[in-house]
């Protein structure tokens, strides 16, 4: 069954200047997905998030929300996003209850449904005994339930997090995450991080924008394939050379490790079987066979470690 498409960019370019801080970013997402959106500082993560949320025009490009254009009826399309900036725009003066009907307000939600909008963003959001608590007296967890709980009072069909667990202990990113989950069922979420294990406990999806560019875009299922071990780390007593190592079945490289091991690199086949004949065969007293197993930190160096440009704008953060 194919998955209702909620927000389409297409060929997406903004320019700041002379410089291009987001160069033909194209992604769909889709009902049901949580899509992680990753970047290091200065890569344009910033300005794409800014461009989809109707906050920041882009020099070129499309971008449709709900099957509405956002550039052609910008009001439409924004009323189906959701949006929680890295800072909640919370008002700590208010109640939570003054502060969402005050947001249901803001989106225009008709009058006789205010009550049950407030309400249900409260149960969703567990905020359901805070209602008459001023926010400046909340945890800084429940004040990232607010903030969360004004992203979804008017139902928007398409939800932008960013950095929703900055700054919190880690029971309070458990539940956030875990609110980030159940939200991902009826929405599509996108959800900007910093964070890395946050991506791989919480997305169903992820992309890496650097220098403009996506470099990296799959599913979770995609990504965990990419993190299987592609190299063995072996240990001798006698020890074989490297070329006979080599020449192993599936085997790509071998390097020698300043501890004396050897890091054993390959493709498709695992050469375990063939390597621990080998080193019976030829007494090569192998007493060491370690898989290393790469970790989503190592892929997001990999493809982020080029040299970031010198003169890149703040705003393409």
């Amino acid at each position: 069954m194919q998955k209702e498409v909620l927000v389409h960019v297409e060929h997406l370019y903004r320019y700041y200047g002379h410089t291009c801080a987001v160069q033909d970013v194209s992604f769909e997402l889709a009902k049901g997905e949580v899509l992680g959106f990753l970047g290091p500082n200065g890569a344009g993560k910033s300005s794409t998030m800014q461009i989809i949320t109707g906050n920041l025009a882009p020099s070129a490009g499309s971008i449709s929300v709900h099957g509405i254009d956002l550039l052609d009826s910008p009001k439409r399309a924004k009323t189906e996003i959701g949006y929680l900036p890295e800072q909640p725009p919370v008002y700590r003066e208010l109640t939570v209850d003054e502060y969402l009907t005050y947001c249901a307000r803001l989106h225009h939600v008709a009058r006789g449904q205010r009550d049950r909008a407030v309400r249900t963003a409260k149960e969703r959001c567990g905020l359901g005994d805070v209602g008459r608590r001023l926010i400046g007296n909340l945890s800084k967890g429940y004040r990232q339930r607010v903030g969360i709980a004004q992203a979804i009072i008017h139902t928007p069909a398409v939800v932008i997090l960013d950095e929703p667990t900055v700054g919190l202990d880690p029971i309070q990113i458990r539940e956030i995450r875990a609110l980030v989950r159940e939200l991902g069922e009826e929405h599509g979420i996108i959800l900007s991080t910093h964070i890395l294990p946050e991506v791989q406990a919480t997305c169903s999806r992820v992309q890496i924008i650097h220098q403009g560019q996506l470099v990296f875009a799959d599913s979770i299922t995609g990504l965990e394939q990419r993190l299987n071990a592609t190299s063995l780390v072996a240990a001798f007593h006698a020890r074989p050379d490297l070329d006979t190592l080599q020449q192993l079945p599936g085997v790509s490289a071998a390097e020698s490790l300043p501890d004396g091991r050897i890091r054993i690199h390959y493709r498709d086949t695992d050469p375990s079987e063939a390597l621990i004949e080998q080193a019976v065969s030829k007494h090569w007293r192998l007493y060491e066979l370690t898989p290393e197993r790469r970790t989503l930190e190592q892929i997001f160096i990999e493809l982020t470690c080029s040299e970031q440009t010198a003169d890149a704008p703040e705003e393409a953060a």
